[in-house]
């Protein structure tokens, strides 16, 4: 009797890129993005920042990291691979008067020496690349020894991290593909890092304050790219169910009793420290 063994999916990661390239540049995340200021001030904080290090913020989205650890007077690069949200991050820049380099670049292909960081960032970028593994490498490698990798990625059961759970229901992730929120479990990143580095994570809060659920839900369907592409994505029937969910997971996770919403999102705060 010949028993047949399944072989895993083969994953298109280029063609899944492109598609999440085009995903963030939908909408516009950085209306979302400013308000996750706190996060990168907070992160700052945690790698005990200095005014005399070279900095990289790694799919740096609309800056909010670049623009916290710019006003601590580093040297900073900030890169993303999609060009429109590195505008929004040179326009703050450039109201706030700091001194940063901006460049397009791709998370598991950063177009920078070995060892030329003292401190590499990351907050809700990084997660979403296709290759965890190859990222993380990348982050490691462009890392000096003894500098530190500071990230900020939602949790599996975070608000954010049930909002993918959810329209992937509507929108199925590609078959094999890891969920980006495995980069807010410590064990994880500590597999993803391995023995060159360690690892620390602090348990945070982000809350999302809006004036009301339906308000959150307007915002996030019109400027948030893959709920925006979810929502174009599928039939009339399909959106009022997907929106009667949001209403659904909003009202789990609300804590406000007045009317507006308050939503805590719990991420995991990070220092890796790479290894001399």
């Amino acid at each position: 009797m010949n028993v047949q063994v399944a072989t895993p999916p083969t994953i298109d990661l280029a063609t899944i890129k492109a598609r999440q390239q085009v995903a963030w540049g939908s909408g516009d995340y950085a209306i979302i993005g400013t308000t996750l200021q706190i996060v990168g001030e907070m992160l700052c904080e945690a790698v005990d920042l200095r005014s005399n290090q070279r900095v990289l913020d790694v799919a740096a989205g609309n800056g909010n990291a670049t623009l916290a650890a710019a006003r601590r007077f580093a040297d900073v690069v900030s890169t993303d691979y999609v060009g429109s949200l590195l505008e929004r991050a040179r326009e703050r820049a450039k109201a706030d008067r700091l001194p940063i380099m901006f460049q397009e670049a791709d998370a598991e292909s950063l177009p920078f020496p070995d060892a030329s960081f003292d401190v590499v960032l990351s907050t809700f970028g990084v997660m979403f690349t296709p290759n965890q593994e190859q990222a993380a490498k990348e982050l490691l490698r462009v890392c000096r020894p003894g500098g530190k990798i500071g990230l900020a990625n939602w949790t599996p059961g975070s608000f954010i991290g049930q909002l993918f759970k959810t329209i992937g229901k509507y929108v199925p992730p590609a078959p094999g593909m890891k969920s980006p929120a495995l980069w807010g479990s410590k064990t994880h990143l500590e597999t993803l890092f391995g023995p060159r580095a360690s690892v620390v994570g602090e348990s945070k809060n982000f809350a999302f304050r809006y004036k009301s659920p339906k308000h959150w839900v307007e915002m996030f369907r019109n400027y948030y790219g893959p709920v925006v592409k979810v929502f174009a994505a599928i039939d009339p029937e399909a959106r009022e169910a997907l929106e009667a969910d949001l209403f659904a997971l909003l009202d789990k996770f609300n804590i406000a009793q007045d009317g507006t919403l308050v939503a805590p999102s719990e991420y995991l705060e990070t220092v890796v420290t790479k290894k001399s």
